[in-house]
Formats: C-alpha cells, sequence, structure tokens
C-alpha cells in the first residue's frame, strides 16, 4: 500500500474543512405535511437558532454555503470528517487505505451504524448514494452544476463486501478525501424521497418541518456520543436584525450572520456575547485572461498594487477582514504565510501601466453580484475610486439575478473582470475549477501557465502531505506574482450567544449544536 489513512493519520496544515463560506443556495423544499407541535423557545431540552435560511435542498448538489451544510451535516454522516486541526477522522468509514497505483481506494465501514429508518448501513447504501451524487439530474447551484461528475466522472465505485467499498478513480487523485468529506450518506432505500425526505444517520433527526422552520431531535441510536442537546429548532429570517432582536429577547440561543450593526448592539447587551471566526471565503475579482488589456501580466499586477486593501476593508467592512495574499486562506491545505500580501503602490502601478503601453491611462469594465458577496456593488465603487489615481478609470455593470451571474461567469462571458467569492476549502477543488487551463474548469476565467499546469498534475499523483503541501506552496507563489485575480480579502463572520449556550463555539465555520 503506498499510503494507509486511518484514524492515525498525521495531522498536517490542511484545513479543508467544510465551508463557512461561503453562502450560495436557497432551494424551496416541499413541507412535510406533518402535524405542527408548538414547543416553547425556553424548553429545557431545547436550543433555538436563527440564521437567515433553512432551505436544506438536496444534500448531494455541490454546495459550500454554511447555512446548508449546518443543517445537512447535523442530520447525515460522510465517510470520513475532519477534526479540529483539519485532519482527516473517520465517520462512516472507520479506515481506509490507497493502493500502490494511486487510484484505488478501499474505505472499511463502521459495523452497527444505524440510519433513522431503522436499517444498517452497509456498502450498498455507499454506493447508491455516490451513484446519486454523481447522476447529471441531479443539477447543482449557482453554476455548480456537474462539478463532482468532473472529478469522478471515470471512477468505479462498487461494493467489496456488506461492509466495504472500493473507489477507484481514472487518474491519481491524493486528494479524494476533500470530495467525500462533502458527501451525505444516504440509505439507499430513502434516495427516491430526496429532497423532501431526510434520512441520515447522524447525531439528529429531522421531527418537524416548514418553510420557514426546521425541527430536529436527538437520534436515540446514534452510533456516536449522543447529542448533549436534545432538540434543535432551527428558525429562517432573512433579515438580520430582526435575527439579533429574537437573541437580545431570548427568542434566540444562536444568531448567525451578524452585521455591523448587530455586533455594536449585542457588544451594548447584557446577556448576550458576540464570537468571531475568521472565514476561509476569498472576496476577490477574476480578470479576463481570454482578451482585452488583463491578458498581460504587468496589467494585472498594477491593479493590486494600485489597490489600497487595509482601507477598503475599513471602508467597506468595519474592519471586519483579513487581507488576503493570495488565491487561499490560513484554511486551506498549501497556503503559504511567506507570500507577501501586494503592497500599495500607486506609483509601482502606473510604471506597470505605461510598460504595458497604457501611460495615458487604462479603460476597464467591472461586472459585480448585487448579492453573494452582498457588500459588492459598495466595495466596486471603492476600487474604483482607488483606481482612478493610478490611472484606470472602471464602468461597474450590476447584476441582480445571481444565479444568472454566475451562469454567465461559468460560460466566461465577463467583461475585463468580476466580482467573485472563491469558497471550496479544498486547494484541489480551487486549483482545478480556476486555474488549471487544461481543464478550462467552471470558473476558469483564461488564465494559461505550462507551470501551474504541470505542478497541479504532480500535486495529484504524490500522496505524501508534506511533499503535497510543498508542492502546492511552490503554485501559490507562481499564482500571486501571476496575479490572475484581485486578491482582496476573506471575511470574519459573527455569531451571537445567548447565555443558555455560553459555552458554544461555532467549528470551522459551521453551527455544530450536538457539540454543546
Amino acid at each position: 500500500m503506498k499510503n494507509a489513512r486511518d484514524g492515525t493519520a498525521p495531522k498536517t496544515a490542511r484545513r479543508v474543512a467544510l465551508s463557512a463560506c461561503a453562502a450560495i443556495l436557497a432551494l424551496a423544499i416541499a413541507q412535510a405535511g406533518c402535524r405542527r407541535e408548538t414547543a416553547s423557545p425556553k424548553e429545557k431540552d431545547m436550543i433555538t437558532i436563527y440564521q437567515s435560511s433553512v432551505f436544506p435542498g438536496d444534500p448531494h448538489i455541490c454546495s459550500d454555503s454554511a447555512n446548508r451544510l449546518s443543517l445537512l451535516f447535523s442530520i447525515y454522516e460522510a465517510l470520513v470528517a475532519m477534526d479540529d486541526d483539519g485532519a482527516y477522522r473517520p465517520s462512516l468509514a472507520e479506515s481506509w487505505t490507497v493502493a500502490e497505483d494511486g487510484r484505488s481506494w478501499t474505505f472499511r465501514l463502521r459495523a452497527g451504524v444505524r440510519f433513522h429508518n431503522g436499517e444498517v448501513l452497509r456498502a450498498d447504501d455507499v454506493v447508491a448514494t455516490m451513484g446519486r451524487v454523481l447522476d447529471p439530474a441531479i443539477g447543482g447551484a449557482f453554476g455548480t452544476q456537474g462539478v463532482y461528475l468532473s472529478y469522478l466522472g471515470e471512477a468505479e465505485i462498487s461494493k467489496v463486501d456488506d461492509l466495504a467499498v472500493r473507489i477507484v478513480t481514472g487518474e491519481p487523485m491524493a486528494d479524494l478525501l476533500d470530495l467525500l468529506v462533502a458527501m451525505p450518506i444516504s440509505p439507499a432505500s430513502a434516495l427516491g424521497r430526496l429532497p423532501n425526505d431526510y434520512v441520515g444517520s447522524g447525531p439528529y433527526m429531522v421531527r418537524e418541518r416548514t418553510s420557514g422552520e426546521l425541527l430536529l431531535e436527538a437520534f436515540p441510536d446514534y452510533w456516536g456520543k449522543a447529542p448533549a442537546t436534545k432538540i434543535v429548532r432551527w428558525v429562517g429570517e432573512p433579515d438580520a436584525a430582526k435575527r439579533v432582536d429574537a437573541l437580545l429577547a431570548g427568542q434566540a440561543d444562536i444568531a448567525a450572520g451578524i452585521d455591523d450593526q448587530g455586533r455594536l448592539r449585542i457588544s451594548a447587551a447584557t446577556g448576550a456575547s458576540l464570537l468571531e471566526w475568521k472565514s476561509g471565503l476569498c472576496v476577490i475579482f477574476m480578470l479576463n485572461g481570454f482578451e482585452g488589456p488583463c491578458r498581460d501580466a504587468r496589467v494585472r499586477q498594477a491593479l493590486n498594487y494600485a489597490l489600497d486593501v487595509e482601507a477598503i476593508i475599513a471602508e467597506v467592512m468595519g474592519g471586519a477582514a483579513d487581507p488576503l495574499n493570495g488565491y487561499l486562506t490560513p484554511h486551506h491545505f498549501g497556503y503559504d504565510p511567506g507570500t507577501p500580501p501586494y503592497p500599495h503602490d500607486p506609483a509601482k502601478a502606473r510604471a506597470l501601466l505605461a510598460e504595458a503601453g497604457y501611460g495615458d491611462g487604462l479603460k476597464l469594465v467591472f461586472d459585480i453580484p448585487t448579492s453573494m458577496p452582498d457588500e459588492a456593488p459598495y466595495l466596486a465603487d471603492v476600487m474604483a475610486r482607488q483606481l482612478a489615481e493610478a490611472g484606470v478609470t472602471v464602468e461597474i455593470v450590476a447584476h441582480e439575478d445571481r444565479a444568472a451571474y454566475s451562469e454567465m461567469v461559468r460560460e466566461k462571458r465577463i467583461h475585463d473582470a468580476c466580482c467573485f467569492d472563491s469558497s471550496p476549502r479544498s486547494t484541489f477543488r480551487v486549483l482545478r475549477e480556476k486555474l488549471q487551463s487544461t481543464l478550462r474548469g467552471p470558473w476558469w476565467e483564461g488564465y494559461e501557465s505550462e507551470e501551474v499546469n504541470a505542478l497541479i498534475e504532480q500535486a495529484q499523483a504524490t500522496f505524501d502531505d508534506g511533499q503535497r503541501q510543498a508542492i502546492y506552496r511552490r503554485i501559490y507563489r507562481i499564482v500571486r506574482d501571476d496575479a490572475p485575480w484581485i486578491f482582496l480579502y476573506r471575511p470574519t463572520n459573527y455569531w451571537g450567544v445567548g447565555e443558555r449556550v455560553k459555552g458554544w463555539r461555532p467549528q470551522a465555520g459551521l453551527i455544530l449544536p450536538w457539540l454543546l
């Protein structure tokens, strides 16, 4: 065996945890049709969580929305999970190995795991679930359709015995677990009822749901540690101010997605506290590498030098963000803390533009959404003002329909640049979907580097974590210098917490109530 990976796998700097990031789905779900039972928010064994939406949607579409994932991974589990240090740990698979060819993975399932419908976990359930994940008919959200299929479309997924599954990939894939950690396993018998009936093996099972609330109760036959909280009530409230109102009135124990005004209100109040988590979301502008001025690396570098990101964070985000030094955050495997961010140097920017033939000025058109990130219109205005000081005139084209905007970017129909939030916690995914030109992934916008392509392929076949991280860091430095994006910031996420759950902390940006 080339690399045995089980519960004793080394803890590395890998930070591929499921994303906070990145917040990108609200699909309508059918009502359960069950009798409503009204429980008091003060019920002893219940906590109430307010967040912007409580639509789990289809558990098998590719999405990095923290709202969805907090719900889904209360109900479901994947083959593998992540510990607090970012290392893989057993979940439904108690161990796994990968063969010398780097393509054949064998997962030994945990015996005696029960689903919420009473069925016992078997290899057939995993094979059937994976088949559904890779079914093109499942679709996606905001342009994510076909993402998993692009990785595992050539894979052979088969039952070895009742408690073992084998996945043979079409090519070596050292970061396969990056994908599997986000794929919830369902009993085969319940797959046909998705997304209207959620049956998992997780610590909570669905008791009631409506379009605005989801009530979960502890699963009595859960194989792991029993949840300390017996009932969790999730309430969808799109208005951030009203979520804070509910917290301060004692109607909510946890309020997610706290904005600037909410932070001030919670900080000034008694009986509530504010928690923060520096996210793994990258707010960036992707530059058009197909045509126009941004094909020239000097222009791309100039745009980064021209911006005072610290001032942008102060003005646009109220200080609630950290500057990026590249296309990843410290949560990502292969992030290089030694890579310097672009300094604010308008003189350097003007010199680079003159060298590229734009000494008399440059005109660019930026596409922006009006949501996700919600600050995009304000952000673009501030950027345009700063870029003007370096001789760059920016026209801003705003797009109201966020789903259509994602499709426009996916179809590579942007002007000179487009505002985007890069949310996958998997470095492997970021590289393949956004930067590897030989694949022309969904969010690749024309960046070309033969060296980067070769290094990505090398990393994919390198199973030693330390060696693969070194390759990823080399890629990181190259991409930072090539500047296919304008590197801006990663936001800080905030939660309001009531007295009843004072010890709670978000895990990797997700609300995991069973840890209380």
